[in-house]
């Protein structure tokens, strides 16, 4: 069982750049792949970035590539993402999650946390 918790977001002008934060718990944490989601009002949930076990392997969805960057403390049971050049379209909900293995569908993910709304202003 992993329970996820996210923190880190808020209201940030085009440019800016936040760090989004997921403290897990549950000792199996460090076997997981951990990913990024984010949710726009009326938009189906889309995949931002996953990070494998060991922190070695990451992806990005085209969008957000070269802007921000996960990464994971295991020692910590801590996943981040750091977010800069934030766009308007950056605007959502947040969601980390937790995936058995790297690179599964969101279908895959078996683990959600309650997301962390993010807003960037123009």
């Amino acid at each position: 069982q992993v329970q996820l918790v996210e923190s880190g977001g808020g209201l940030v002008q085009a440019g800016g750049s936040l760090r989004l934060s997921c403290a897990a718990s549950g000792r199996t944490f460090s076997s997981y792949a951990m990913g990024w989601f984010r949710q726009a009002p009326g938009k189906e949930r889309e995949f931002v970035a996953v990070v494998s076990w060991s922190g070695r392997s990451t992806s990005y969805t085209d969008s957000v590539k070269g802007r921000f960057t996960i990464s994971r403390l295991n020692a910590k049971n801590m996943v981040f993402l750091q977010m800069n050049s934030l766009k308007p379209e950056d605007t959502a909900v947040y969601y980390c999650a937790a995936e058995p293995d790297y690179g599964l569908p969101k279908s895959e993910y078996d683990y959600w946390g309650q997301g962390t709304q993010v807003t960037v202003s123009s």
